[in-house]
């Protein structure tokens, strides 16, 4: 029957947090069209011109300030993810990971895998909430891989898991556990998920509706309120709000002076949680009036995080493999 795959896909990462590495990066990541749906006609000019003339070197600046001795956050934290569960998943499965951006490339892991003796392939994209700028471009680079090679092996892909219960479960865990070793107590707690353009939610993206459902789920598990914000805005086009670094600009005018900020759509920390949340977000809290600011881990590596991943790659390999 030869092997079952399991690779697990993030987003990505530059090689290092330089301004070459960066501009490497971002050429690549802006230039999807699934994340800027601008015509290239127009958007590639401002790309190389303005944006990745002077853009590098300030994102290398927010690099640095996150990144770690084995490399950056998402990489290396999708790395152990990918070791704890081939532990997990045992020798009937082979477990790898890929970026869709950066290195490790995604159809590289696919060819590795297939030259291993993998005919079968669940595609994990590590993005609870749907979104074509993420999971759809991740599925389509492994498809254009796939469309390289004669003999392609079966494929599945793992849905969507916002509302799954072992995701709400991981959450209130890892958010519980958090919030007991504080020494404060949050007036309010804060779920913020990456933004988009409105306009994606127009053309019909669910993503929107899937953060608002999961954060509402968490709140129900974790018996409090859980408001949700947008972060991570570019361009003048209009985003999705209400905006994140507004919210805490504004708390403390409302007698909100001690916050805990989750990044539930994150898989793993990342530039976006740990420098634009964890050290940016902090300082506009405090700066407007407000005592103390959390930002609470991502579900990274931790046993939450694998116990999550190994229950819903168990089912969606059911058939294929065991329970």
């Amino acid at each position: 029957m030869g092997k079952i795959g399991l690779l697990l896909i993030n987003l990505g990462t530059p090689d290092g947090p330089d301004p070459a590495s960066v501009r490497r990066y971002l050429a690549e990541f802006l230039s999807d069209r699934r994340v800027v749906e601008i015509p290239p006609l127009l958007w590639q000019p401002i790309l190389r011109g303005p944006i990745l003339l002077t853009r590098p070197r300030k994102s290398a600046h927010a690099y640095r300030q996150v990144w770690m001795k084995e490399g950056g956050p998402l990489a290396v934290y999708t790395r152990d993810t990918a070791h704890a569960m081939q532990e997990r998943m045992g020798p009937d499965v082979m477990v790898d990971w890929a970026m869709r951006y950066g290195n490790p490339a995604v159809g590289a892991r696919l060819e590795a895998m297939v030259a291993a003796g993998c005919n079968r392939i669940l595609l994990a994209p590590l993005y609870p909430q749907y979104c074509a700028a993420t999971t759809a471009s991740a599925l389509d680079a492994a498809y254009a891989a796939l469309a390289k090679m004669r003999a392609q092996p079966a494929i599945r892909t793992l849905p969507p898991y916002h509302v799954d219960p072992a995701y709400i479960e991981a959450l209130r865990a890892s958010t519980q556990a958090q919030l007991a070793s504080l020494d404060f107590a949050p007036d309010l707690l804060i779920a913020s998920f990456h933004g988009m353009p409105e306009r994606t939610r127009q053309l019909g993206d669910p993503y929107r509706d899937q953060c608002v459902d999961s954060a509402r789920l968490l709140g129900e598990a974790l018996g409090r309120e859980v408001r949700v914000t947008f972060q991570s805005r570019f361009g003048p086009a209009k985003w999705l709000g209400p905006a994140t670094d507004e919210v805490l600009r504004q708390l403390p005018s409302e007698n909100v002076r001690n916050v805990a900020v989750l990044t539930p759509g994150f898989s793993a920390d990342c530039l976006e949680t740990l420098e634009e949340i964890a050290i940016r977000g902090k300082e506009d809290f405090i700066a407007s009036g407000g005592n103390n600011f959390v930002h609470l881990s991502c579900l990274n590596a931790s046993s939450d995080a694998i116990n999550l991943y190994e229950d819903l790659a168990r089912r969606e390999l059911a058939g294929w493999l065991e329970r």
